[in-house]
């Protein structure tokens, strides 16, 4: 049974992955996944000063899922590459830097930082975010996606995935911007925007009022995005939101994404992600496929 997966210029094991900013720097992890058996790691999103973060509260649990408003904190890049890129590399799994910038001359910046450095299979631009000023920008225009990731494109060496949002009006469109500018692959869906009161107090629980949602409740969005997205271009897909089980990972590569990120379920299932590639050598015998490829798009409408 072959496993593995090739997204442009990025090959990986398998294709299932974890998703930034829902398995900590791995190292949090270790002792509950098998960390060499994934087929990629993305750490917290980077940018390139430290972020302290959005005001609290900053998570709110809903009926199916979870609202966040972390607000990218971080340490910085600088920091990133210094204290926790070295562990990373030596886990012998591929590791997908997502970065996040003010512009896109601090994108640049960034992955120029990530090109070349030990053990960075590739770098995700993080064009989606809810929770910042100005974090999806270059995620709802056309045209600035497009420029963009031509810009990091020329710029690195490195794969190039473009993160993308659900929060707007044709997720095609901006699937075909991100291809156009040169993506290796596209990450679809990064979370809804929404928000939680507490009607007593009439006030937002969450300190930045809005946040996004992500986890089971947001799944059909993400099946509807890879679906339009894979209609509307060639490039290779990974899929996210609400994937917890096999079945939520073939029914996103049957939709048409090539491999699939985990991450709401890392925070109240650690180890689905190890359960899912147990199932998954099974679940596409079943379909009389011996690869991933070959169930990849194979929904018929």
């Amino acid at each position: 049974m072959d496993l593995s997966v090739t997204l442009g210029r990025l090959r990986l094991p398998n294709p299932v992955l974890v998703a930034s900013g829902t398995f900590g720097y791995a190292r949090e992890m270790q002792g509950l996944v098998d960390l060499g058996r994934l087929g990629g790691i993305l750490p917290k999103t980077i940018t390139k000063l430290p972020r302290p973060g959005n005001a609290p509260w900053r998570t709110v649990e809903t009926a199916a899922g979870m609202l966040n408003s972390i607000g990218l904190d971080n340490d910085g890049i600088d920091s990133f590459l210094e204290k926790l890129m070295p562990y990373l590399a030596s886990l012998d799994v591929p590791i997908i830097v997502s970065i996040a910038g003010r512009s896109a001359d601090e994108f640049v910046e960034l992955a120029k930082q990530l090109d070349g450095a030990a053990g960075v299979a590739a770098v995700e631009l993080n064009i989606s975010c809810p929770n910042v000023s100005g974090g999806v920008d270059f995620g709802t225009d056309p045209a600035m996606c497009e420029d963009l990731v031509r810009r990091v494109r020329e710029a690195v060496s490195l794969p190039i995935l473009a993160k993308l949002t659900p929060n707007v009006t044709r997720i095609a469109d901006m699937a075909k911007a991100a291809s156009a500018g040169g993506a290796d692959a596209l990450s679809l869906i990064n979370t809804c925007l929404g928000m939680a009161i507490d009607w007593r107090r009439k006030k937002p629980i969450l300190g930045n009022v809005m946040g996004g949602l992500s986890g089971p409740a947001i799944k059909p969005i993400a099946l509807r995005c890879v679906y339009q997205a894979r209609q509307a271009c060639d490039t290779p897909i990974i899929g996210i939101g609400g994937i917890a089980t096999i079945d939520d990972v073939m029914e996103f590569l049957v939709a048409g994404a090539s491999a699939v990120q985990l991450g709401t379920v890392n925070f109240y299932h650690p180890t689905a992600s190890m359960e899912v590639l147990d199932a998954l050598p099974g679940a596409l015998e079943e379909l009389g496929a011996s690869s991933v490829a070959e169930v990849s798009g194979s929904l018929q409408v």
